[in-house]
This record gives structure tokens, sequence and C-alpha cells, in this order.
């Protein structure tokens, strides 16, 4: 059997979404079929405490385990840097000339332009892209903003596939008019669902070590703590909640340039002894067993993996209906979703389900079983499937 050459493209090769998606993609592709390599950035703009740069080193390890090559491109950041860019540009171009790769699939915005950019002037047969989402909302002023969505049109004259995690996500793409329709393929993003599915894990024990009593409702939210993801709006929604229900205490899961702004806010609002901040965790299945209710108050989401680990341990759910959430948590079926920047509204949401243990248990049950439809193995054979229809074609 011919095997093909691939290289995948990522910026920052952290433990976020994008990065986690990428690592499933290339360890789950067929070994005796391509021969994966991956091009990363140094991941020093994601403010990774130890245990998240120690969990960044073993899905690395785990990477090479499963045959991957790995190539550390440090010029490759996420912000802008012309000096950085351009030589990072080169570095891309060189690596494809001299090794002669089938297929170029980048990851992200900034990796997405500059791989892209250099497999066309290398002479690629197959270019394929996944955003993980879109900067086209709420990131930069009108002006840069413009320009991105620009930079993205002309990029995708020669992108054979953009890959969108959602349906929502390809009909945004579509409304910016960055490529017609036909030029997308939904795929959503795949979780390991053995770490969440059919567990046993001392949930009592596990509440007792965070410091939760008996009697506890626990509300739990898990992401960075940067403004996208909207963590300001929860935790004015935590006033309004603990002002109805005394006996409920608040998890945040994860690190980032917020934390001490955030910690400042609750203070203020009086609710400090509401909320846990956990800071990076590599226990998420251990964490998300103690929790009544998970909630995630994005301001944009491509899709939002997180989703999935909850449901999939049967976890109902309030988020905001924003990007492609509607498609992957249904409103009242899964959950309950709300407008952006509403933290009356989503106060309301999460006093609704605390308050009706019944209906959570229904959602629960709901989410576990929508769950199953996202894994690891049905990403990684979907890609397969795509990139097989383009050997065939130009390959």
């Amino acid at each position: 059997m011919k095997r093909y050459k691939v290289l995948h493209i990522i910026t920052r090769f952290d433990k976020g979404g994008s990065a986690e998606n990428t690592l499933l993609t290339v360890i789950g592709l067929d070994k005796e079929r391509y021969d994966v390599t991956m091009a990363y950035g140094p991941s020093t703009e994601s403010l990774m405490s130890e245990s998240e740069a120690r969990a960044n080193r073993m899905g690395r390890e785990r990477a090479k385990s499963a045959g991957i090559k790995l190539i550390l491109i440090p010029e490759l950041v996420r912000c802008i840097s012309p000096v950085k860019d351009l030589k990072a540009f080169l570095k891309i171009f060189l690596l494809i000339k001299r090794e002669k790769y089938t297929i170029i699939h980048t990851h992200t915005s900034k990796a997405g332009i500059l791989g892209r950019w250099a497999a066309l002037f290398a002479g690629v047969p197959i270019i394929i892209h996944t955003p993980h989402g879109h900067a086209f909302i709420g990131y930069f002023g009108r002006l840069v903003t413009y320009i991105f969505i620009l930079t993205e049109r002309i990029t995708a004259i020669f992108t054979d596939t953009i890959i969108t995690l959602t349906d929502r996500c390809k009909e945004e793409h579509v409304k910016f008019k960055i490529a017609p329709p036909e030029r997308f393929r939904t795929i959503h993003s795949g979780v390991e669902m053995e770490r969440f599915l059919n567990l046993n894990i001392d949930a009592e024990k596990k509440r007792r070590s965070l410091g939760i009593t008996d009697g506890y409702l626990v509300v739990g939210t898990i992401g960075r703590l940067a403004p996208i993801k909207g963590h300001k709006y929860l935790i004015d929604a935590i006033k309004t909640v603990s002002e109805k229900i005394a006996n409920v205490r608040f998890l945040f899961v994860g690190e980032g340039p917020l934390r001490h702004e955030l910690v400042k806010q609750a203070e203020s609002l009086g609710v400090i002894d509401k909320i846990l901040f956990l800071g990076w965790r590599e226990d998420i299945p251990e964490v998300l067993s103690v929790i009544d209710l998970f909630v995630l108050t994005s301001l944009y989401e491509g899709m939002g993996k997180v989703f999935i680990e909850a449901m999939a341990m049967e976890k109902p759910v309030v988020a905001t209906r924003v990007g492609g959430i509607p498609d992957i948590v249904r409103d009242g079926e899964d959950g309950i979703l709300v407008p952006v920047k509403e933290s009356i509204r989503l106060a309301d949401a999460i006093i609704t389900l605390l308050e009706d243990k019944d209906k959570r248990k229904k959602m629960g049950r709901s989410g576990k079983g929508h769950a199953s439809l996202y894994s690891d193995k049905n990403m990684a054979a979907k890609i397969d499937r795509l990139y097989n229809e383009w050997i065939l074609e130009k390959g």
C-alpha cells in the first residue's frame, strides 16, 4: 500500500481545544496509509502553568509514540510579528519543499495563512484547512477584522477543503463570503469517549478533596480564563444565583490572563466564597464527576469539545447561544441555551436546573446519548475519507 506524506501545522500546541483536536487527528490517522508530521509553534503565549506544561509534554510524547514526527518552529507565534512571520513562512516552505508532502493540513488562523501560502508556492497537490472556529466577530477592531476576512477569502481560493467543526460554523464562513458552500466539509471535533464513559470514580471522595461539604450543589465551568470565554458574566450571575440558592459552589477550571481580574470581581460582589478557582487540571473526568451542572458562557465558540465531555458524563448544560454551540447542545433537551452577555438570563437558567433534579437527570441522560456521536475515532475516519477523496482526484 502506498503511503502518503501529510503535514499538519498548528500555531499553539497547548491544551486548548484546537490543539487537542489536532493531536487526536494525527494519532488517529492510519499509519500504514499516511506518513504524518506535525509542525507547531512554541506555545509561549499560552501562559501555561507547570501542570499544564507537563500535560502538554505528555501529549507530545504520546504523538511520538504513535509514530508522528514533531517539528518545532519557534517563530510560529499567534500574535502578528512581521519578522517572525516571514521566518516561519520560509521555514515551512523549505520543510515542504524538502519533504515533498502530498497533503498539507493547517489548523487555526495564523498557521492556516502561513501554511497554506507556503504549500501553494511549494506546489503541494492537496491543501486542507481547519479553522477551529473563526475570528470574524469579537476579537479585533473593524479594520483588522476586514483585513483578516479579506486574507481568508484570498487564501480560500486555493484551499481544496475547509473543515468546519459544526454546520453553524460553515454557515458563518459562507455568510462572510470566505468561500462557496461546496468548499466546506463539516467534521465534528472528536473526544476520547473512553476517558469519560463508564468510569469508576468516587465522586463523594473527590468532592471532599476539593473542600466541598455534603449537601452542596456544584456548578462547574472549564475554559481558559480569557475574555472570549465570558467568565465575568458568570460571576455576575453567581451573585443572583447565590441569593436564591445558598448551598451552591462554583468550580472554575482553567488558567489565563484574567484570573486576577476575575478574583477581584468576585471579591467586589461578595461571592468569592462561592467560587473555587482550581487552575489547570489534569483530572477533568474526576472534576466533572462532582458537578451537578456544567456552564460555559463563551462570547464565541466554534464547537466546544468540553460540552461533549460533560454530556458524556450525563451532566446537563447551560451555555450561550453562539457559534456552533446550538449544534452540539440541543436547547431544552441536553440543557438550556441563553443569549450571550446576559447574566440575568444565565442566572435564571442555572437556578431553574439547580432547583429541578429530575430535569437535570433527564437532560443529562439525553446529553450522554447525543455525545456518543462525537468520538475521536469517528472524526479520524471522516478525515481519512476526505483525504482519500482528494488523493483519488489529485494524488
